[in-house]
């Protein structure tokens, strides 16, 4: 495997991540609703937890490939 690769394959698994952390908290939401009967409140939470911080993520990802030195490391 050479260098070009390699940052493919760590840009894929990064955004695999970004695809987890937005659906993980969405499926807690359903198993609070499901087990404390919230419903649909532990949804609509995860829902709204889970876009916000896998966006903010996202949105670090693509700042960093691009080179962007505004941000935080």
């Amino acid at each position: 495997m050479n260098l070009g690769d390699s940052r493919d394959m760590r840009r894929y698994m990064t955004l695999s991540q970004v695809g987890l952390e937005m659906v993980a908290p969405i499926g807690a939401g359903l198993a609070l609703d499901h087990y404390l009967g919230w419903l649909p409140w532990g949804t609509v939470v995860g829902a709204v937890l889970g876009f916000s911080v896998g966006l903010v993520h996202l949105i670090w990802v693509v700042s960093k490939d691009n080179g962007d030195s505004s941000l935080p490391k």
